[in-house]
């Protein structure tokens, strides 16, 4: 088993398959490389929020999202930004209703707001990450 907090061990995409040992973690990352033509890069974070190892998928330099990976889901973080903001607000009133809560309930901080969403399978949610990641991809 892996340990996402050593931060000298770089754990595989495999490994952390394995670890989140859910379809959704492989199915979401085979839709980021086949849409937006990117690979994934592992990163440890330091930040005391959020520490260890994860999952971002850049294209032409922006992050599109992180991956947190969890025991049996995985966390994926998008941010919204001035840019973005606009069109995430009007897509919102599609979304269901578990993401425009927490896109109401995160706080602004720099004109940014840091969504974390909990994806545990197919469905709404996975549908709607992908539409705010294509708005992120778009801006």
């Amino acid at each position: 088993m892996i340990d996402l907090q050593d931060k000298h061990n770089c754990p595989a995409l495999e490994e952390i398959e394995q670890y989140v040992g859910n379809p959704v973690f492989t199915g979401f990352c085979s839709e980021m490389k086949s849409t937006y033509q990117c690979s994934e890069k592992i990163e440890f974070s330091s930040c005391s929020w959020e520490r260890g190892w994860n999952v971002k998928f850049k294209k032409s330099g922006k992050t599109l999202c992180t991956i947190y990976p969890r025991e049996s889901y995985v966390t994926v973080m998008i941010v919204v930004g001035k840019k973005e903001k606009d069109a995430v607000e009007a897509a919102l009133p599609e979304c269901p209703g578990k993401l425009q809560e927490i896109y109401y309930q995160t706080k602004e901080g720099n004109g940014q707001k840091w969504l974390m969403i909990d994806l545990e399978e197919e469905g709404d949610n996975y549908d709607a990450l992908l539409r705010l990641i294509q708005i992120r991809r778009n801006s």
